[in-house]
């Protein structure tokens, strides 16, 4: 596969509808890396290092030097915002990062200033948005982001461009008509069907303009027939959805721990309180709802009760997300687990993490606009389900059951890469090491 593999050649463009606090934190951290101001903690294409033929070859490069991915250099961001503060005053704001940092960085955060914002105040009642776009159809909306996208690439001479949703989560929607092919979908967006989402046109206006779609929210999105049709039909990658930080993160690193051990669960609570503008959003039961959603799938499809009734039949899963303005983007999050062990004898495990979750959320969403970016030039179009790992709730083919377990999914994510390098997949049986052994069992 390695020889379709195109160069990262000329710039980036990453478009973000949603200049919030993740995208603002994502925008200071590159410009202060390419100061040379921080290190770009948390990055695996930028941090990580991946493993090439056997042990004893010592061969550890950093992903960032194996695979051709774009340079922080050559990249150029731009978005889209319900708000006209440009991005240091957004990020001022946010309170994310320390005012010494953004002031050493100022001009380059100020210059960039969003677009109006495709913007619906049905699908997130908690936000009064004032820089918006007019529009009489949802056609008439999805072409004005398409120019805005043309204009974008024109005016900063990127060569291609990828999309990263980081907006707000939407209120709750199941899959509707509408949403089955791209011939449906359109007819809607002309009569401007109530189950197509801002999100939803941000999707269809980025694959139209040959642009590949990030969907980092839990929304429905890209997860439906019709993007899926036009993904394959544009050649484009898709991704989705919702970035996998904080508490989700802690759940697909402890469970597959547990269930690899045959520990049994009976309960697992979740609670949250957190003070951003996602915070805000999601104190509106409808969108609180699509949240719940998505982090609720977690543990039913790693423990997987159906296959497991002794030690997970019994499972009570609750999570609570709560609105508390005190503690802005430092979400706090406790879990109480409930778990037995040997003859049925019980335990508990008690988790307090105190994260910041757009510090943790930049990171996922600068990984997933690079590797879409590699995947569209490495010809690989429709669902990247190699980049679950960063997703709670990955998406994948239809009748194909998501994976959760993180460790399984870095997996997938590194031997992809080896795969469109042509170099040999790792499977980790290392019986070759041991001769002898493999002798014995011929």
């Amino acid at each position: 596969m390695k020889e379709y593999v195109e160069p990262a050649e000329g710039k980036l463009g990453i478009l973000i509808p949603g200049l919030g606090a993740v995208a603002t934190t994502l925008i200071a951290g590159v410009e202060a890396v390419r100061k040379g101001l921080a290190k770009p903690i948390g990055s695996l294409t930028q941090m990580g290092n991946i493993r090439l033929g056997k042990r004893t070859e010592d061969r550890y490069p950093k992903i960032k030097d194996f695979v051709p991915l774009a340079d922080l250099n050559d990249v150029v961001f731009g978005g889209w915002d319900v708000y006209a503060d440009n991005v240091y005053e957004a990020a001022m704001k946010a309170k994310v990062l320390e005012a010494g940092l953004l002031n050493s960085i100022r001009p380059e955060l100020e210059a960039l200033v969003p677009m109006k914002a495709a913007f619906d105040k049905r699908y997130v009642k908690n936000l009064d948005g004032t820089n918006i776009k007019t529009f009489t159809t949802k056609k008439d909306l999805a072409e004005q982001v398409r120019e805005d996208i043309r204009n974008f690439k024109a005016k900063n001479g990127c060569s291609r461009a990828v999309m990263v949703w980081c907006g707000s989560t939407e209120i709750y929607m199941k899959q509707s008509a509408v949403h089955e092919s791209i011939e449906a979908f359109e007819a809607g967006l002309e009569n401007n069907d109530e189950h197509i989402s801002p999100s939803m046109i941000y999707a269809y206006a980025a694959l139209k303009e040959d642009v590949p779609y990030v969907n980092g929210a839990p929304n429905l999105t890209v997860d439906i027939p019709a993007i899926v049709e036009l993904a394959k039909e544009t050649g484009n990658p898709i991704a989705g959805k919702d970035f996998k930080t904080g508490q989700t993160l802690m759940k697909t690193i402890l469970a597959p721990g547990l269930s690899a051990r045959a520990l049994g669960v009976r309960g697992w609570f979740s609670t949250n309180i957190l003070g951003n503008r996602d915070g805000l959003v999601l104190d509106d039961p409808e969108n609180f709802k699509t949240k719940e959603v998505s982090k609720l799938s977690v543990l039913d499809e790693i423990f997987r009760p159906d296959a497991n009734p002794d030690l997970y039949s019994e499972l009570y899963h609750k999570v609570r997300i709560n609105y508390y303005p005190p503690h802005g983007d430092n979400k706090e999050s406790w879990d109480n687990i409930d778990i037995f062990g040997w003859l049925g004898y019980p335990m508990q495990i008690k988790i307090n993490f105190l994260c910041r979750d757009s510090i943790l959320a930049a990171p996922v969403a600068l990984d997933l606009a690079l590797f879409t970016d590699l995947a569209k030039r490495a010809g690989m179009t429709g669902i990247q389900e190699w980049l679950s790992f960063y997703l709670k709730s990955p998406q994948t083919a239809e009748g194909l059951r998501p994976e959760h377990d993180i460790f399984k999914q870095l997996m997938k994510l590194q031997n992809t890469l080896r795969h469109m390098m042509g170099e040999d997949l790792i499977t980790h049986l290392g019986l070759d090491y041991y001769q002898d052994l493999v002798d014995s069992i011929q």
